[in-house]
């Protein structure tokens, strides 16, 4: 099992200052890791601090070693692998443009339903649905909007933080 692929949220604490991103993507890109999904944002104004958060594939060792390489990293104040500390929270927010008329129309309104997505955009030919929910939620409502005239979709990548009271 030392050789299994697993796929682990990490979140990173780094100084907001430009470069910051570049030196991270450079961490995966200059030893072949990928990043499967990466959101940023600034998360403390007052002390420029912005939160990164990103999604990976590796082996237990591949792991280890890029949590261990960020953490090298001069801008980086923390490293959460959020996969191999517990119970956490993770979401993602799709923007949905479907397509269609008639059948395929009332179908895609009752999935939205279904799924929770919101209808941001209507015309007489399509809608425009958001929808928040797992990665896997989101690829399903995806996958079968491709079923029913999806034009295109736009995903945020994954958000995430650990259960309970405890800070970053």
């Amino acid at each position: 099992m030392e050789n299994a692929i697993e796929k682990h949220t990490i979140a990173v604490l780094v100084d907001n200052e430009p470069g910051v991103l570049a030196r991270v993507i450079g961490l995966f890109s200059g030893r072949g890791y990928n990043i499967e999904s990466l959101t940023v944002a600034e998360v403390n104004n007052a002390d420029h601090l912005s939160r990164i958060t990103l999604v990976t594939s590796g082996t237990r060792m591949i792991i280890e070693q890029i949590k261990a390489q960020l953490s090298r990293l001069v801008p980086v104040h923390r490293v959460h692998d959020l996969t191999d500390e517990g119970p956490a929270v993770e979401r993602e927010l799709a923007l949905v443009k479907v397509a269609g008329t008639g059948d395929k129309r009332i179908e895609a309104l009752r999935l939205a339903d279904i799924f929770k997505a919101k209808v941001v955009d209507a015309t007489l030919t399509s809608f425009v649905f958001e929808l928040t929910g797992t990665t896997e939620q989101v690829d399903d409502f995806v996958g079968l909007m491709g079923q029913l005239g999806l034009v295109e979709a736009s995903r945020t990548g994954v958000v995430a933080m650990s259960k309970g009271p405890a800070a970053f």
